[in-house]
């Protein structure tokens, strides 16, 4: 798996993984369990791998959809 992007705002992260879903890009949320260690106050943020297969599919999707700004800087 590849990281996407990465970031503490837990709308965006839910609503690009609902734009992979609805592009049926494999995807999945690392670290969203991990507000147990940080007591909840989001200071650790949350990643969005995909498949390398489908990375540039994703990263298309994210600059169509004005977000490319928050893709990681290796996925620029």
């Amino acid at each position: 798996m590849k990281e996407l992007m990465r970031s503490n705002d837990a709308v965006l992260i839910s609503f690009v993984g609902a734009l992979l879903n609805d592009a049926d890009i494999a995807h999945f949320i690392a670290d969203q369990h991990m507000s147990i260690l940080d007591g909840s106050i989001g200071v650790l943020p949350r990643r969005i791998m995909v498949d390398p297969d489908e990375i540039e599919k994703a990263r298309r999707l994210m600059r169509e959809s004005a977000l490319g700004h928050e893709l990681t800087t290796e996925s620029r």
